[in-house]
């Protein structure tokens, strides 16, 4: 981008478009709606009422019936959609549970799609790591390693992908980044009649510290970290571009950068360079900063809100998933 050539001061004076609330709601350029917006919802197995995420105020994990009602609330806010996490009484080393039409998530799935039907965008996370009391991404390999065996991963990810689409889901969130996983996703789901089902390709999803309180909203039993398959914050952009291309060259419908705030840059070299549409999440992390300051009285909340989700938006994301979407939704003009 080129500086443009203005005529200096006093002609240029660009204070003029800025001195009333009318003037800058005419030459304003950047917006958020209501339908850019998803929500992430937790929904957690064995609860009798929803339990309150502590180091995310105001987000909580949901009951079957909790999760309906609150799901209604945001699409009546508007919203464009909804991903969903489950959270597992019992989790094993394969993640039995992700694919199980009984299980928690699978359930959830069939009874807002039965409920909300096309009236939202329903979206499913699939990854193992909620299920799998590792709380691994993947299948560990068995070696004593602890490492995540690759293809054997990608295995359960064709597995969650039909049991995913066969409760309901319309996007498919392949969250894992396991190399080849969009492409093994889209296979299974074809095979299985489910042309129709889109995938949500996280490209590129970066091993970040903001995932911190994400970490209890699913009861992660993770021990260690994930910087063996999720991407090094010091790599520059051509290697967040060349999983872009992956993505879009294996059949990904919409590809997401994750996090947002952090990774601005990188969203718009890849808003700049995809040719499908482009979501960015803005994280756990991102959402408790903010909160934690605000309770504080150091930030103005609902000014940061506004402010953080148009900054990613101008960044280049059309979508953009937020634990304040229905929040949101009801500031935006």
């Amino acid at each position: 981008m080129t500086l443009p050539e203005l005529p200096g001061f006093p002609v240029s004076r660009p204070r003029r478009l800025r001195r009333t609330a009318a003037l800058r709601r005419l030459v304003s350029e950047v917006g958020v709606r209501p339908a850019d917006l998803v929500l992430p919802m937790f929904v957690r197995e064995g609860i009798a009422d929803p339990v309150a995420v502590t180091s995310m105020p105001g987000v909580v994990q949901h009951t079957q019936e909790s999760l309906v009602k609150a799901a209604v609330a945001a699409v009546e806010a508007g919203v464009g959609g909804l991903m969903l996490f489950g959270i597992p009484t019992d989790k094993d080393g394969r993640g039995s549970g992700a694919d199980d039409p009984h299980g928690v998530l699978n359930v959830a799935l069939a009874r807002l799609r039965a409920e909300l039907g096309e009236d939202t965008v329903l979206m499913a996370d699939l990854c193992l790591d909620e299920f799998a009391d590792h709380g691994h991404c993947g299948v560990l390999s068995g070696d004593g390693t602890g490492e995540v065996d690759n293809d054997a991963t990608l295995e359960r990810y064709a597995a969650m992908a039909r049991a995913q689409a066969d409760a309901g889901a319309h996007l498919l969130g392949t969250s894992g980044m396991m190399d080849g996983q969009v492409g093994v996703v889209r296979a299974a789901l074809d095979a299985a009649g489910h042309v129709e089902v889109g995938i949500l390709g996280y490209a590129p999803k970066y091993a970040s510290g903001f995932y911190g309180p994400f970490r209890e909203a699913v009861n992660s039993s993770l021990v260690g970290d994930r910087k063996g398959y999720q991407q090094d914050h010091t790599r520059t952009v051509r290697e967040a571009l060349a999983e872009v291309a992956l993505d879009v060259a294996e059949g990904a419908d919409i590809v997401m950068v994750k996090p947002a705030l952090p990774y601005l840059d990188v969203l718009r070299a890849v808003a700049d360079a995809s040719p499908v549409p482009v979501a960015a999440y803005q994280i756990s992390g991102e959402y408790a900063m903010v909160e934690a300051a605000a309770e504080r009285g150091w930030l103005d909340r609902e000014r940061i809100i506004l402010e953080t989700l148009t900054s990613i938006k101008r960044a280049g994301a059309s979508i953009i998933l937020t634990y304040w979407a229905v929040e949101a939704a009801n500031l935006t003009p």
